[in-house]
């Protein structure tokens, strides 16, 4: 006969933020991640949700609202997965991410997980139309040097992404002094930060803020010269939770 199923202790909730303002990510935000990555089930969402909502939620919703009269409104992603088409089903993500929005549709991106802090922003993957104007912007004589100048100036701790191609893309020559740029189907600059002492504290919206300023020649190029689909995006364009 099985032995009954235990149910999970309870994360800590020391040190949780005081609700209604940001004062940084509590160790028990990092702790409830490392605990659901040992258990992604149901049972211990279920015990554990008053965790979620008090060490992960709260404080991304408290950012949230100091941050949107800069940046605009600010979504935060669903907890769960989508599992309908997954092999892994994992009902949950490991990690709780939010996003603003340029008009043009440049995000600026934050995620909490086990490890501590990652802030991104860009373009995570690109739409059909946005990916053609897109290479015809690093082709041009004009705007290609500009994105290639601002790609350059980011190196130490950041790191440059998107998904790319491993060759030319279709119509643009294999030698093209631009073909890294040309490869790529979506373009984003990211860091983790870990989890450093601040990360518990109000510094860590400066930190957060101060990145996102670091991203604005690149957001600002992107809006400028791609701008947002007029197609309907593909469901994984949609959410940037993908690209962690």
């Amino acid at each position: 006969m099985s032995s009954p199923s235990r149910s999970p202790s309870p994360v800590s909730l020391a040190a949780v933020t005081d609700p209604g303002s940001f004062r940084g990510f509590p160790p028990a935000a990092l702790e409830f991640y490392r605990r659901l990555a040992a258990d992604n089930s149901k049972t211990f969402w279920a015990d554990q949700r008053s965790v979620y909502d008090e060490a992960v939620r709260g404080p991304l919703e408290a950012l949230a609202a100091e941050v949107e009269d800069r940046y605009g409104e600010f979504r935060i992603f669903r907890p769960n997965r989508d599992v309908r088409f997954s092999k892994d089903k994992r009902p949950y993500k490991e990690q709780q991410g939010g996003y603003a929005q340029s008009p043009g549709g440049a995000a600026y991106y934050v995620a909490i997980d086990a490890e501590g802090l990652f802030v991104g922003a860009g373009y995570y993957q690109m739409a059909r139309d946005q990916l053609a104007r897109f290479r015809e912007a690093v082709a041009a004589d004009t705007t290609g040097p500009e994105l290639e100048q601002i790609v350059a100036g980011y190196g130490g701790d950041i790191e440059i992404g998107g998904r790319e191609l491993r060759t030319a893309p279709r119509g643009y020559p294999r030698d093209h002094p631009r073909l890294r740029l040309l490869q790529h189907r979506g373009l984003t600059i990211a860091r983790r930060f870990g989890a450093p002492a601040w990360l518990s504290t109000r510094a860590a919206k400066a930190r957060i803020e101060a990145f996102w300023t670091t991203a604005e020649p690149l957001n600002g190029w992107l809006d400028r010269n791609v701008g947002p689909s007029e197609e309907a995006r593909p469901q994984e364009a949609r959410s940037q939770e993908g690209r962690r």
